[in-house]
């Protein structure tokens, strides 16, 4: 964390409050132009913003949310994780121009990777063999080309996406959906070990402490298709959180792409679905090549 102590300090404090969106963050942002000055705002002055209900304005004066903000920015700076927030240069322009832009991002690792080409790569948890094999196939080739490889670390095909990357020696960035200091699950504990001790770099807009809580995950997915030029859903069941990182990748201009998947397998029932609805059809890493790199 470059920023002085004291500005951490209120960084910190508005990361923490809960109840109150990233939109209405960066509404708060934009009209009082820094968290120190949202800071000392009483209920009179918070009340007269029309965005705010009585619940955000109870969430932002909380007491709860201003305590222990030392031991968080201890914790932070021995751990060499950077506080990345929206007015900084280092936070990506990519996700500066998606709708609801985390406000802060927490990181560790290579920073550079931010703004490196790159390709999100997302699907069943519960992958078959041919999704297995198909996921780590296509991130080696694309990390050979120079593409960063993006996705969640969760289990199934995002594992075997950052894995490949690896095994290609290539970039790979971990969006996780809790704090930077609780790897979920913990079965991929050394592979976020692996990602760091290879240049590569996790990152999460959730502080330090906060739980892999399942309502996370949909919106860590908006950043996994937002750091990259491009979406690639490997094995997606009909209601599958895959298909809501393509839907965000859609809203974002991304291109989207899927690999097609035996029809008697439900875990190619979004992939299939999506290649009807215009999805870029993937057989090869150079189908995906060809279309993000003259974006």
């Amino acid at each position: 964390m470059k920023m002085s102590d004291e500005n951490s300090k209120y960084w910190i404090w508005f990361s923490r409050i809960e109840k109150i969106t990233c939109i209405q963050k960066k509404k708060l942002l934009e009209k009082f132009k820094s968290p120190e000055k949202i800071w000392n705002l009483d209920k009179i002055r918070l009340s007269e913003i029309l965005d705010l209900n009585e619940n955000c304005i109870n969430e932002i004066l909380n007491e709860k949310y201003r305590c222990d903000l030392k031991i968080y920015e201890e914790y932070m700076r021995n751990n060499d994780i950077h506080m990345i927030t929206i007015f900084d240069k280092k936070y990506p322009q990519k996700l500066k121009n998606i709708y609801d832009p985390p406000i802060i991002l927490f990181a560790k690792g290579n920073l550079e990777l931010l703004e490196k080409k790159g390709v999100a790569m997302v699907g069943c948890r519960e992958c078959s063999i041919y999704g297995k094999n198909v996921a780590q196939k296509l991130s080696y080739e694309l990390a050979k080309q120079n593409i960063c490889i993006i996705s969640g670390l969760a289990k199934g095909i995002d594992k075997y996406s950052h894995i490949g990357a690896l095994e290609a020696q290539g970039d790979t960035i971990a969006v996780i959906g809790n704090g930077i200091d609780n790897i979920y699950p913990y079965e991929n504990q050394y592979l976020s070990e692996q990602i760091l001790k290879n240049n590569g770099l996790i990152i999460t807009e959730y502080i330090i402490g906060t739980k892999p809580n399942k309502i996370n995950f949909p919106a860590r997915n908006r950043i996994i298709s937002g750091l990259s030029d491009g979406v690639l859903v490997i094995e997606a069941k009909k209601k599958s959180g895959s298909l809501i990182t393509a839907d965000f990748g859609l809203e974002q201009g991304k291109e989207v792409f899927a690999v097609p998947g035996n029809i008697d397998n439900s875990n190619s029932i979004g992939t299939n679905d999506l290649i009807k609805q215009g999805a870029n059809i993937v057989t090869s890493y150079k189908d995906i090549i060809n279309l993000i790199v003259t974006v």
